[in-house]
């Protein structure tokens, strides 16, 4: 029986691969023309997701985004994932239109898994956030069709033994915060709060806490980004990234965090 053709491959990085042999099936490979035109001339809503935002603390970094996706002023899903596990010691959080974004963190994940496979070693923080930046600027063809996609990508680098945060333009450009950032329509508002309580050697649960903080006071301000619905039990995805690994934040923990805010600022306000 006659094999399919498969193209050579040698390289270690999947993105490359598909960028020679499959380039429709990279970010700003141009696959769905249609979609894309029909999205510039606003015939096709795109779920767009905001805010994510990350902060240091002692023992790594706390990655964490709400779970609103908007189309126009409606409001897509309330429970969209924004935050994703990318190998066992980095985690990336996505702003901008749902779908690419989300297909874009996959991808990524693929990617890694690819390297490691072929190479026989895990890539470096420092390589990761690079390639994270070569992928983001492929997409860069989609941008000028309104297809933003805006990564925040953070890593716990074991030679560094500390955690690590790193923001992208819509060029690819990469850039490395020291402390704390945010992203997407609330990511200003995030970042005000995080500038006035944040200090360093936070602990986890202070980290955590400012976290949260930084997303309930930026849903106050920005329609696109949703707070925590008491109702539907609906929270922010929250991840810790340390030496130890990736840790996913419960909902009770969540809750029991919010609890306590509501409670402190209706003491306040009374």
């Amino acid at each position: 029986m006659k094999l399919p053709y498969l193209p050579d491959h040698d390289d270690s990085s999947f993105f490359d691969f598909l960028t020679k042999h499959y380039p429709g099936l990279t970010p700003g490979g141009h696959g769905p023309i249609q979609a894309v035109e029909q999205a510039r001339a606003g015939a096709l809503p795109v779920p767009q997701a905001t805010t994510v935002l990350a902060i240091k603390y002692r023992a790594g970094v706390v990655i964490a985004g709400d779970r609103r996706a908007t189309e126009g002023f409606q409001i897509a899903d309330r429970r969209i994932e924004k935050v994703f596990k990318i190998d066992e010691w980095s985690a990336m959080a996505i702003a901008g239109a749902a779908g690419p974004c989300i297909e874009m963190a996959k991808l990524f994940q693929t990617e890694l898994e690819h390297y490691e496979k072929l190479e026989g070693m895990v890539l470096s923080c420092e390589g990761k956030a690079n390639k994270l930046g070569q992928m983001v600027k492929a997409n860069l063809p989609m941008v000028f069709q309104g297809l933003v996609v805006m990564p925040l990508y953070v890593g716990y680098d074991v030679k560094r033994e500390e955690g690590r945060i790193f923001k992208y333009d819509i060029t690819g450009g990469r850039y490395e915060e020291s402390d704390y950032h945010a992203i997407g329509s609330g990511g200003k508002d995030a970042r005000n709060t995080m500038r006035e309580h944040f200090r360093k050697n936070l602990s986890e649960a202070e980290a955590l806490k400012l976290a949260l903080l930084s997303l309930y006071n930026a849903a106050d301000d920005d329609v696109g980004t949703g707070g925590p619905d008491l109702i539907r039990g609906i929270y922010p995805t929250a991840k810790f990234v340390t030496a130890q690994g990736i840790t996913d934040v419960a909902d009770d923990q969540l809750k029991a965090v919010y609890d306590d805010m509501i409670t402190a600022r209706r003491l306040r306000e009374t």
